[in-house]
């Protein structure tokens, strides 16, 4: 019987589109929360404590997009104090030097997926207490997408596990290793954020990153969401760039260079 010490739950923000003058966003968001089983029920208790403090009806699910700046910031607020940890993949798609490969299906999606999970496993790995129940496994546990095939991930990600060449784009992948003693393909669920109160935490955690670094229509960004989520962005070694926070395909130093309304991320996260 499936028996984890973690979960993970994993959504996004952004879009993988390409078309930038017909709608696509220029960053794609990929986020992931992750916390010992036995804390899920504080995480119930969080999202129903917002609820009310919110005013909002029993059971509505917190869409971060949905919310007013002033009901986001005690949402975000009591993220910060919880016992969780928060990785995010952050894909600025204009610096992608072959598009073509991540076009059509879920390949972006994949893709940043792979670094989300190698992630995920270092933290675990870091994470684990002799007093721990479980395994030392995590529950993957995904925002339910239509167009996405979950077979497909389990596909993909068993591939990765096992260290075989796979393909993305006619690419080879050899760099990213999963361990599979912490990642089972056998424990993926997904569920509409409306069923898991882990997945609305993770949607504001991807909508905070996103609206920090996609400029609004009028051309301004908001940090302060992904600010004020510092004390829970995962830190290795004292940094959180490349763990908590990782930029794709180039560093943030390169792409705040050339817009330096991003600034606040070195500011910030050095």
């Amino acid at each position: 019987m499936p028996n984890p010490t973690f979960v993970a739950y994993i959504d996004e923000s952004g879009d993988e589109g390409f078309r930038f003058d017909g709608g696509s966003s220029r960053w794609f968001v990929l986020s992931a929360v992750v916390m010992r089983k036995t804390h899920e029920a504080v995480m119930i208790d969080l999202v129903r404590d917002v609820r009310a403090l919110l005013g909002k009806p029993p059971k509505k699910p917190l869409h971060f997009r949905d919310l007013r700046h002033e009901h986001r910031l005690p949402f975000l607020d009591r993220i910060a104090g919880a016992e969780l940890s928060t990785i995010s993949i952050l894909t600025h798609k204009p610096s992608l030097t072959e598009p073509a490969k991540f076009r059509g299906g879920s390949r972006l999606h994949h893709y940043n997926l792979r670094y989300l999970l190698e992630r995920v496993c270092w933290l675990c790995r870091d994470a684990r207490s002799k007093d721990d129940t479980g395994d030392g496994s995590v529950e993957l546990v995904f925002s339910n997408r239509k167009t996405m095939s979950y077979d497909d991930i389990r596909n993909y990600l068993d591939g990765l596990i096992a260290n075989e060449a796979l393909k993305l784009g006619g690419e080879r992948i050899h760099d990213i290793r999963l361990s599979g003693d912490i990642i089972k393909t056998s424990q993926i669920q997904t569920f509409t954020s409306g069923k898991r109160a882990g997945l609305q935490i993770a949607d504001a955690v991807a909508s905070s990153c996103f609206y920090g670094l996609e400029p609004s229509r009028v051309g301004f960004i908001e940090s302060r969401y992904v600010e004020m989520l510092k004390p829970v962005i995962y830190t290795r070694g004292g940094k959180t760039l490349s763990y908590g926070m990782k930029f794709f395909p180039v560093g943030i130093d390169q792409i705040a260079n050339e817009d330096t309304r991003l600034k606040w991320v070195e500011n910030h996260f050095k």
